[in-house]
């Protein structure tokens, strides 16, 4: 499978995909960055009269609810709604599941309209499986990733989403398929935004490859897991570790990715 998933990074460079991120405003400039880095071409439109018109032209959808605002979620319930129109792809990150009820609110409707891809921390998750009953800590997680397989496996049948969770082991789930991936480092964790970037990659990966949406989720994160591992080796603290990622993206060879990878 190493082989596939480094074939799947190499599509993404090649077909360099559109992907609209209606996403935080913390984090813009990262996972726009982050997606140049890999090849894609990233657009973070969330205008309510360009919104149908600029789906149509996306290769997938990345929704990511970190700051919040009714402005906000109209253009996000619009662009969904286009996409699902249109058999376009979409990423849901529910930034802060659990944080208030007006997050959770959102998140429930957002999550009826069905991602093709759900990705959290294992805090994010366990609330959204819970219906809201476990409380997080702001975007942080509480939780380890293997504490919320269940719940994983809960939102993966009532939704059909694959669903990724994040943490020290990256864990994703469909139907009866799970893969783990143990690459990364801990100071991933001190830069803000490395869960959206996350998120912003699986968009770039399921605009080419809408039809397999399991593989690009592993594709995705992997590719973002050995980059991490790496950089980390050339970092002095959070503030290297976040340039050098993007350079690591950017420039990761297949022999280096098929020897770091760790996957079972």
């Amino acid at each position: 499978m190493k082989e596939q998933l480094w074939k799947n990074i190499s599509a993404v460079r090649e077909k360099s995909p559109l992907v609209q991120s209606i996403t935080n405003y913390v984090v813009m400039n990262n996972t726009a960055n982050a997606l140049l880095a890999v090849g894609a071409s990233p657009i973070m439109a969330h205008a309510h009269q360009e919104m149908n018109d600029m789906v149509s032209i996306i290769g997938a959808l990345v929704v990511n609810i970190g700051t919040l605002d009714d402005y906000w979620v109209k253009s996000m319930r619009m662009a969904i709604a286009q996409a699902n129109l249109l058999g376009k792809p979409w990423v849901l990150d529910p930034v802060g599941s659990g944080a208030t009820p007006y997050r959770n609110e959102v998140l429930e409707e957002l999550l009826s309209l069905r991602p093709t891809i759900l990705r959290g921390n294992a805090s994010e998750i366990l609330s959204l499986a819970s219906n809201h009953s476990t409380r997080t800590k702001g975007v942080d997680s509480t939780h380890h990733s293997v504490e919320a397989m269940d719940a994983a496996k809960v939102l993966n049948q009532h939704f059909g989403s694959v669903v990724c969770i994040s943490g020290a082991t990256d864990i994703i789930v469909s139907g009866d398929r799970v893969i783990r991936l143990s690459n990364g480092h801990p100071l991933m964790a001190r830069v803000t935004g490395m869960g959206c970037t996350a998120t912003a990659l699986t968009g770039a990966f399921v605009a080419v490859q809408p039809d397999a949406p399991f593989e690009a989720t592993v594709s995705a994160m992997s590719l973002l897991g050995v980059a991490g591992e790496l950089a980390a080796e050339n970092s002095a603290g959070p503030g290297s570790l976040q340039v050098n990622v993007l350079d690591v993206l950017h420039t990761l060879n297949e022999t280096e990715f098929i020897k770091r990878i760790t996957i079972s």
